[in-house]
C-alpha cells in the first residue's frame, strides 16, 4: 500500500501534507502534488493533513489512475520538503469536479 495525491489537489495545491512527511516522498508539479509511491512508507499522517482531502491509501477502489499519475509524475516533477502558500483562489477550487480535464497542467513545480 502507498498513498496517493488524488484530483482535488489540482489548483488547491495546500502542502500541510508536506511539513509532516518524514521521508520527503513529496514531488511538486506546476498546480498539484504528488506522492512517489516507491518512497511512501505508508505511515498515513499525511493524509488528515490535506484541507482538500485529496490524499487517499491506494487500497480505496478506483484510485488505480491517481496510482499511475503519482508515479510517473513524481519521476518528472521536482521534490519539495518545506510548505509554501498555496494559490491565492485555492479555496474557489475546492471540490470542482472535473478538475482533472479541466486544469491538471504536466508542468514542473518548483521544488525546494
Amino acid at each position: 500500500m502507498t498513498y496517493v495525491v488524488t484530483d482535488n489537489c489540482i489548483k488547491c495545491k495546500y502542502m500541510d501534507c508536506i511539513e509532516v512527511c518524514p521521508v520527503d516522498c513529496f514531488y511538486e508539479g506546476e498546480n498539484m502534488l504528488v506522492i512517489h509511491p516507491d518512497e511512501c512508507i505508508d505511515c498515513g499522517v499525511c493524509e488528515p493533513e490535506c484541507p482538500a482531502d485529496a490524499i487517499k491509501p491506494d487500497t480505496e477502489p478506483g484510485l488505480d489512475k491517481w496510482l499511475q499519475i503519482n508515479t510517473e509524475y513524481a519521476d518528472k516533477w521536482p521534490n519539495i520538503t518545506a510548505k509554501k502558500e498555496p494559490p491565492a483562489d485555492a479555496k474557489q477550487f475546492d471540490g470542482v469536479d472535473g478538475k482533472f480535464e479541466k486544469y491538471f497542467s504536466a508542468e514542473p513545480g518548483e521544488g525546494d
